[in-house]
């Protein structure tokens, strides 16, 4: 199987206002519909090849979080209080102040303790209510305590691989509004620094076996980017895409379709028999 795909190709977007807004309205969505139906899914202790080649088990975690602002800080800072030593392997260092840090252009981050995130625990770490512990220890948390991981983690780790930026558009009329995207965290996302990544898993058929499309499955981040309003009016467009893609082979992500290959493939090869 291919492991990424290229990253430019066909796409489709859909526009629409924010609902309820005035006429003209001053907040418009652009969403990319061909990410939103894509099959991906996170395959983090599932064949997750991890952005370091050296160490494939701490998938995207390697590097210490960049927090958004104060308030997502703040917001882990809290969540870092309610963790036990049963969910998290680096209770003992994390609890002494040690859970965040600063990196040379003065931005804060989560620490990195023995080449990783420290609120990754690593295989083998085990809490008693789950038979694997390996993975974000936020995450856990998230799940123990019954509500959604963006209520615990840091921005950039929950959002990942959606992507939300603003631009201002100015109309003819010199008019204006704020232009929202919702699209796919990319590796060039990253900047520069995203082509050292040794992997990353959007582009790749690797990760694109998930059971529901991205709209549905990250359902709870995109309300939380969005709002519930908005993201109704964008499900709706999402799922006439859907339907639309035998006439429109254009909605169907590029790393979808090469994973839909594979397995018809595979399929195949094992109908034929030896």
């Amino acid at each position: 199987m291919t492991s990424e795909i290229p990253l430019d190709g066909g796409r489709m977007w859909v526009e629409f206002p924010e609902p309820g807004d005035a006429d003209p309205p001053s907040t418009v969505y652009r969403c990319d519909l061909t990410w939103l139906t894509s099959s991906w899914t996170c395959i983090f202790g599932r064949g997750c090849r991890g952005i370091d080649a050296g160490r494939p088990d701490d998938g995207c975690c390697t590097l210490g979080a960049h927090f958004s602002d104060a308030h997502d800080e703040r917001r882990v800072g809290r969540a870092v209080r309610r963790l036990t030593p049963e969910l998290w392997q680096h209770h003992a260092a994390g609890r002494r102040g040690g859970w965040h840090a600063t990196d040379a252009d003065g931005a804060r981050t989560t620490a990195v303790v023995d080449g990783a995130c420290v609120f990754l625990n690593r295989p083998g770490f085990a809490p008693g209510t789950f038979a694997d512990g390996a993975g974000c220890a936020l995450h856990l948390l998230a799940l123990t305590e019954g509500r959604p991981p963006h209520e615990t983690k840091p921005d950039v780790c929950w959002q990942l691989p959606l992507r939300r930026t603003y631009r201002t558009v100015e109309r003819p009329d010199e008019t204006s509004y704020l232009e929202v995207s919702i699209g796919e965290y990319d590796r060039r996302g990253w900047g520069a620094g995203g082509h050292d990544l040794d992997w990353y898993c959007s582009g790749s058929p690797l990760a694109h076996v998930g059971s529901e499309p991205v709209f549905r499955a990250l359902r709870a981040e995109l309300v939380e980017l969005v709002g519930a309003d908005a993201y109704a009016v964008l499900a709706g467009h999402c799922e006439g895409a859907l339907a639309a893609r035998r006439s429109l082979p254009v909605l169907v992500h590029p790393a979808t379709a090469a994973a839909s290959a594979d397995r018809r493939s595979s399929a195949a090869s094992d109908a034929d028999g030896p």
